[in-house]
């Protein structure tokens, strides 16, 4: 197994999870990790980013904040990771480890089931800037 590969990028982002501290770790265990190569043309178009390489993960799902209890779920909530996006910012920043960067890319995007904002995220994490 390639230390790049889907599966061991799969593996960091699952371990992260398990890491998460209750109650944060049992909201995320029904949520869907899927590791693409590329994020789709249709995603890509529905976000209006032009460059693939601008998007690393994407949370698909209701909030965890803006869900009722009355409400019905038609499908699990995913994470997305994109593989070559990942690798291309791990080869552009050169002072991260893929395990530093998958850990981080899947914070983000949980981040974003649990309720945060890019803003909220933005005001905690300067990872991005």
């Amino acid at each position: 197994m390639s230390q790049s590969d889907h599966d061991h990028i799969e593996a960091i982002a699952r371990a992260t999870v398990e890491g998460f501290p209750e109650p944060f770790r049992s909201g995320a265990r029904d949520v869907l990790i899927e590791v693409l190569e590329w994020p789709p043309a249709d995603m890509l178009a529905d976000l209006g980013i032009e460059d693939p390489l601008d998007l690393t993960g994407l949370y698909e799902g209701v909030p965890m904040t803006e869900r009722a209890v009355s409400d019905p779920v038609s499908w699990p909530d995913r994470v997305f990771l994109f593989r070559q996006p990942i690798l291309a910012e791990l080869r552009d920043r050169g002072n991260v480890s893929l395990q530093e960067l998958v850990t981080h890319v899947t914070v983000h995007e949980f981040a974003h089931h649990f309720g945060w904002s890019d803003d909220d995220i933005a005001s905690v994490d300067a990872w991005w800037l």
